[in-house]
């Protein structure tokens, strides 16, 4: 476990690993549509890889340090 302290934005995404750089973009547009400055981004699955398979699913989450 790990405590981030500051103003995040998150976005959720669905998909292979391959489409994070366009995963980046789009976190990238969305900050600057809220009027904020991006400092850094957090990337993390919310399942591990066996419940990703059982599920069919493999979400991740970006959160953007702003």
């Amino acid at each position: 476990m790990e405590k981030l302290s500051g103003n995040f934005l998150s976005k959720v995404f669905e998909g292979p690993y391959k489409n994070m750089g366009a995963w980046m973009k789009e976190m990238q547009g969305y900050v600057k549509s809220k009027g904020k400055e991006l400092k850094k981004m957090y990337f993390f699955y919310t399942t591990c890889p066996k419940c990703a398979k059982y599920y069919g699913k493999n979400y991740t989450v970006i959160l953007a340090q702003v």
